[in-house]
């Protein structure tokens, strides 16, 4: 039987190259629910292994059908790049040097209409992934739970104020990671949670003052 590098995607995902297929198309998913929607322009940035090789292990198609929301077993990824230009999506691959971070590492440039959001992943094997930057903020974001992200001025009591409203909504935390650049400035709340955020607790979140914006992530 012969076996392309398709058919090491799937619910069961074997292979040494889990981490360059199954492993990407999470990576690339991940990064647009952290968009909030498919981007229009993509640049990707590929370090260490996947910049060696990303076209022999269909990393390339791997993030980008990850990009336009296909899962892993999804038949659709083999054409993921065909896939990418009827749907208005253009991406371009450039190997990169991107400093001392996981060999099967990419950053995620995207864009649209005049936005633009970073996101810093690496696949660590068996299609586990971990991202580790937002746009200019340090996380630990690996897909596995509902997840909030919320942007915020960086002021007292922004933690507890979000935690009060989880727990009015019966939301158990499992992990909260807070990033900033500056004191005072902009930060960037990362809570990983056990169940979906009520519709009605999220706005109330997004109504606090300081709340810059907030997304609601579903484990990918």
């Amino acid at each position: 039987m012969t076996l392309d590098v398709f058919d090491i995607i799937g619910p069961i995902m074997i292979g040494p190259s889990s981490s360059h297929t199954a492993g990407a198309v999470r990576l690339g998913r991940l990064a647009q629910a952290v968009f909030g929607e498919i981007p229009e322009q993509v640049d990707i940035f590929l370090h260490g292994s996947f910049a060696k090789t990303y076209k022999g292990h269909g990393t390339d198609v791997a993030l980008v059908a990850g990009l336009l929301g296909l899962d892993t077993d999804d038949a659709g990824i083999a054409s993921a790049l065909e896939l990418a230009k009827v749907r208005g999506l253009t991406v371009s691959f450039i190997p990169a040097d991107l400093g001392a971070v996981h060999p099967n590492t990419a950053k995620l440039v995207m864009r649209k209409q005049g936005r633009k959001r970073e996101v810093l992943g690496s696949s660590i094997g068996g299609g586990n992934i971990v991202v580790t930057q937002i746009d200019e903020f340090t996380v630990d974001l690996r897909g596995d739970f509902y997840t909030i992200i919320a942007t915020y001025l960086d002021r007292p009591g922004m933690v507890a104020k979000v935690s009060a409203l989880l727990a009015k909504g019966r939301v158990n935390i499992a992990q909260m990671k807070v990033s900033r650049v500056d004191k005072g400035a902009q930060a960037l709340m990362v809570v990983e949670i056990d169940n979906q955020v009520p519709d009605e607790i999220a706005e109330e979140i997004r109504g606090l003052e300081g709340i810059q914006s907030l997304l609601k992530i579903k484990p990918i």
